[in-house]
């Protein structure tokens, strides 16, 4: 990105990187202060609408930002698949490396498989938030 590229071409590339269209239903999970605004709007943006913080059917879409300190990440995963549709996608969103609250890469793919999610890709989503692709293997999707 440029330094003189405008608000919305600075807020494009996050919602991009998620694969995410118009219309679709994305549950945030483990907001807080820290986490990157441009990243939820760009999101939004993408979606056309609002994250929800409860679902009250399946969504398309969870975003579950995970620092260190957050407690079991296997537990975290678990709880957060609960509303996902079955072919939905779950995006962890995790401090890079060098920043408060890091989670190291081979924890997340052990906490993937022992949750019973498959890692697919990762992406830099913004300067401090990195973000993991998880999806229910093919052989457990109904």
């Amino acid at each position: 990105m440029s330094a003189t590229a405008g608000p919305s071409e600075a807020k494009s590339p996050a919602g991009g990187k998620f694969g995410l269209t118009r219309g679709q239903v994305v549950q945030e999970i483990g907001w807080d202060e820290d986490v990157d605004d441009q990243v939820r709007v760009a999101v939004e943006d993408a979606i056309d609408g609002e994250l929800i913080e409860e679902a009250m059917d399946a969504v398309d879409v969870v975003l579950l930002w995970w620092r260190d300190d957050d407690g079991d990440l296997v537990d975290g995963l678990v709880d957060s698949v609960i509303d996902l549709s079955a072919s939905g996608v779950l995006w962890l969103l995790t401090p890079k490396v060098g920043r408060n609250g890091y989670v190291d890469n081979s924890d997340i793919s052990e906490a993937a498989v022992t949750a019973g999610l498959a890692l697919t890709t990762s992406a830099n989503v913004s300067p401090d938030w990195a973000a993991h692709k998880l999806v229910r293997p093919r052989g457990t999707r109904k």
